[in-house]
């Protein structure tokens, strides 16, 4: 009886041993995030975003980017490499892959027209009828984002801090002209910023429009322009937004669209919004490409819609004034009056 206890008793403290062995194969050891995790391959510009994973606990300088990462193609009716195409055109943003300074602001840039200052900021929904809320990250939000090194947007930051101090805008802008500047991304890491801010332009289009995904593919895409221009200087072009929502307090300026209304006589309105602005008499080349993009027979035939747009287009106000005293005027939002500069990463290229 006393061999058949102690059997017992062996027994049951092996099966005891066996089953914490188990139980502890299952608990992470203390020590895991102690070593920091491994850095992900950038994304390729076609490949969809992914964040990187933190530490339980640890706080996400990207979490008010999140949206940015579940973008998918199917999001938008357009193609975002076409978008990106354009924004790379001279005519639009243009392709500088070394930091300059902005035209008027004298901020930096760099790629399309990518601001390496900007500051994270708060842009309130204040269209009750539009859930689809702003997203306004910083420019060290969407370096990260885009997979980039941020002690390297430090450095080209630093370098043109520098520059800007021995060339002055003057002399900065003449080296640009004749590319005397040093690449400080390359042609890869220049195209992941510009596909980052591009999505963030259609999020936040879809923010200004209430009808977004009803819009044809290149009304969006213009739309999408248009925000990665203006940024949030866009909320200035009150009878542009009222007249493409259809908003009743704008309805002195632009009728109501009826079911017995044609639906060209409803965007020629709005594009008559954009086609009387100031900002189209100031860039009046990009300004026709855009406006004619929100005609709803555009893609059958896209040169005709251009030659409407540039027919009605009336060429800027001419000022003589001698050269030493004219100053730099920034673009004016559709009722003519100035706009503050530009807080987003989309900026004017150098001209």
């Amino acid at each position: 009886m006393t061999f058949t206890k102690q059997n017992i008793l062996a027994a049951a403290l092996v099966f005891a041993m066996a089953a914490s062995g188990r139980a502890m194969g299952q608990v992470t050891p203390s020590t895991t995030w102690e070593q920091p995790p491994p850095v992900q391959a950038s994304p390729s510009p076609s490949a969809p975003l992914t964040p990187q994973t933190l530490p339980p606990g640890t706080h996400d300088p990207l979490l008010s980017s999140q949206p940015l990462f579940d973008f998918k193609d199917s999001d938008i009716k357009f193609s975002l490499n076409s978008l990106m195409s354009v924004l790379r055109d001279s005519r639009h943003e243009g392709w500088v892959l070394a930091a300059y300074p902005d035209p008027k602001t004298s901020r930096p840039l760099i790629g399309a027209g990518f601001g390496l200052d900007v500051a994270a900021t708060e842009h309130l929904q204040r269209d009750p009828l539009n859930p689809h809320p702003f997203l306004e990250p910083s420019t060290a939000q969407l370096w990260q984002a885009a997979g980039l090194d941020s002690a390297r947007l430090q450095s080209i930051l630093d370098q043109f801090d520098r520059d800007l101090n021995a060339w002055k805008k003057k002399k900065f802008r003449k080296k640009i002209r004749t590319r005397a500047l040093s690449p400080q991304l390359t042609e890869e890491d220049a195209t992941k910023l510009l596909r980052i801010s591009a999505i963030q332009a259609t999020y936040n289009a879809r923010a200004y429009c209430r009808f977004f995904d009803q819009l044809t593919a290149s009304q969006q895409m213009a739309l999408s322009q248009l925000v990665f221009q203006m940024g949030v200087n866009l909320e200035e072009f009150t009878q542009f937004l009222g007249a493409i929502n259809d908003d009743a307090s704008d309805r002195d300026f632009v009728q109501p669209v009826s079911t017995a209304e044609p639906a060209t006589e409803h965007w020629k309105a709005v594009q008559t919004t954009l086609i009387q602005s100031q900002w189209a008499r100031r860039y009046s080349t990009r300004a026709i490409a855009v406006i004619a993009m929100f005609d709803p027979t555009y893609e059958n035939d896209p040169r005709a819609a251009e030659r409407k747009v540039q027919a009605t287009l009336r060429p800027p106000v001419s000022h003589h004034r001698k050269k030493t005293h004219v100053k730099s005027v920034r673009a004016e939002n559709d009722t003519g009056h100035k706009m503050p500069p530009k807080e987003t990463p989309g900026q004017q290229p150098p001209s």
